[in-house]
């Protein structure tokens, strides 16, 4: 029988205390990627919604789980939609083959999670995540 598995909130649960301990270890380092990803993500000729978009194709070719959890969360977060994420795991998977299929549904799992999260919580200002990915 399997168990049932987060792809979005659980994976950035498991990693924020790991990270945490990384980020005093090396702290001008990452510092310097909270800035950069800060600097990458701000409203510019692309919005931060379709930057969160962008990140999610990339991270779903690269196959990273936390780089997934991070942007599912800060897409759902800046309001994209179930149709813009599928059509941006298209993408993924036009450009990634055969690993995009399956990092792909992963992807769309956890958008789903934290738009779950989203909707049941406060309105208050996104901030962006420090967490890798």
């Amino acid at each position: 029988m399997m168990t049932e598995h987060s792809h979005g909130p659980g994976i950035l649960d498991e990693l924020t205390p790991i990270a945490r301990d990384l980020r005093q270890q090396i702290p001008d380092v990452m510092k310097a990627f909270a800035g950069l990803h800060s600097a990458a993500m701000v409203d510019g000729a692309l919005d931060a919604k379709t930057k969160e978009l962008i990140a999610l194709a990339i991270a779903i070719s690269e196959r990273c789980d936390g780089c997934i959890a991070s942007h599912t969360r800060g897409a759902a977060r800046r309001g994209a939609t179930e149709a813009e994420v599928a059509e941006t795991i298209g993408v993924a998977v036009m450009m990634g083959g055969g690993p995009a299929t399956v990092y792909g549904p992963r992807a769309f799992a956890a958008f789903r999670e934290f738009v779950a999260v989203v909707a049941a919580a406060p309105s208050t200002p996104s901030t962006p995540s420090t967490t890798p990915g």
